[in-house]
């Protein structure tokens, strides 16, 4: 009985010492912490306490948006190959500002970073003390090299003119960023506050972080669209991203958004639909969605635990994903043709070209029928951009989807 007492004893002992030793924390000063600027720490400081999430977060292409290739070649997904590279450049003839044989290629070894791997992948040089995307694209999908801004690429420093939405923490001044990729602190702001406080300041330390879920969906949105954009920055001259702008604050403040109206005729289609990538906020503007509250993350989740079930990160695969609000309630005209019920096809054209013309769907949520062609023809439809129809007659085309819809015409 002595024994198990002593035992029993010597447990309780150890059992209030770790407790003891977990309690004590050292102490702090809320007020001393929150005294100084708000700073960049960076997604490896962030996963000590969140790992499930900076997992997920590993698992998408925002934490590969941009890559070193000093420290891992790997990164870079294509063979260089200078004379096959120079060979492909030659293949787009007129539509080159600089002839095939006087565009710069950077070798390997001067390589510091990649931007891209899934549409295409740029390659980022230092020149002068500054970083610049070298003149030359590879586009994964066709296995081509195309040229990139070749005229002037040494005269668009990378960091004014992409740093701010393909690396964390970027200060122009300086010319320096805290973290390659978009990371945790893109989406949640600086966290120097929230991880200098131990976890026993329980509440302290829930102010001092930003959670999007928690925010309003039109403050939530904006997040997003601080680089699901294009346009120019209205703090900085230059920049083609919102400088200063933090998430939860009011993007129009530091962004004005490109339109066709503005000149934009390189990006933008005349009805306004992006034509370039990285616009899906744009599109998402004008949308039925938009008026209704359906937001970016009702159907695309940041990051989850696992392997993303699909390529755009949606939780639903395909028209899978619309079909958790809408049903289809009849099956007429163009409904009945299309009785595969491929919403995603009609309803979200590949209409957009990030590395490839329609490599990227529309995300205005509309289908754009024949006759927007026939009263436009540098707006292309739905139908043609799915279906090899480039030779029908827009107007048969119009009135087999939708019978009687072309009289008067």
């Amino acid at each position: 009985m002595k024994g198990k007492f002593w035992v029993a004893t010597f447990s309780v002992s150890v059992l209030g010492m770790l407790l003891a030793a977990c309690s004590s924390d050292q102490p702090f000063d809320v007020k001393e912490i929150m005294s100084k600027p708000k700073a960049y720490v960076g997604s490896d400081v962030c996963k000590m306490c969140h790992l499930e999430h900076y997992d997920s977060w590993k698992m998408t292409l925002h934490s590969r948006s941009t890559q070193d290739a000093q420290s891992n070649l790997d990164v870079i997904i294509a063979d260089f190959d200078e004379q096959k590279i120079r060979a492909d450049l030659a293949k787009l003839g007129d539509k080159l500002q600089v002839p095939a044989d006087q565009i710069f290629i950077p070798k390997i070894k001067d390589i510091k970073y990649t931007q891209g791997n899934q549409w295409n992948q740029r390659y980022i040089v230092e020149k002068d003390g500054d970083l610049y995307i070298a003149p030359i694209q590879y586009n994964v999908a066709s296995h081509r090299w195309v040229a990139y801004e070749e005229k002037n690429w040494d005269k668009r420093p990378w960091l004014l003119k992409c740093g701010g939405c393909h690396a964390s923490g970027v200060d122009l001044e300086k010319k320096t960023f805290k973290e390659l990729s978009v990371s945790c602190e893109s989406c949640h702001g600086k966290g120097s506050w929230h991880s200098a406080l131990p976890k026993t300041a329980v509440f302290e330390k829930r102010q001092t972080i930003l959670n999007p879920a928690k925010l309003t969906m039109g403050v939530a949105v904006q997040i997003c669209g601080s680089c699901h954009n294009r346009g120019d920055s209205t703090k900085h001259p230059g920049a083609d991203w919102p400088v200063g702008y933090e998430p939860g604050r009011s993007l129009e403040v530091y962004f004005k958004s490109t339109s066709y109206e503005e000149g934009d005729k390189e990006y933008v289609y005349a009805n306004e639909f992006a034509k370039g990538h990285h616009q899906q906020y744009l599109d998402w503007k004008q949308s039925e969605h938009y008026k209704e509250g359906v937001t970016c993350t009702s159907c695309h989740y940041v990051h989850q635990i696992g392997l993303p079930p699909t390529r755009s990160q949606t939780i639903g695969a395909g028209s899978q994903q619309c079909f958790e609000c809408h049903q289809i309630l009849n099956k007429t005209t163009a409904h009945a043709i299309h009785s595969f019920a491929n919403c995603i096809g009609c309803h979200m054209p590949r209409i957009v070209k990030s590395a490839e013309s329609g490599d990227i769907h529309s995300h205005v949520f509309k289908t754009l029928l024949p006759k927007v062609t026939i009263e436009n023809p540098t707006i292309p439809n739905s139908c043609t951009s799915c279906h090899a129809h480039k030779n029908a007659d827009l107007k048969a085309l119009q009135e087999k989807a939708f019978p009687g819809s072309m009289s008067g015409w």
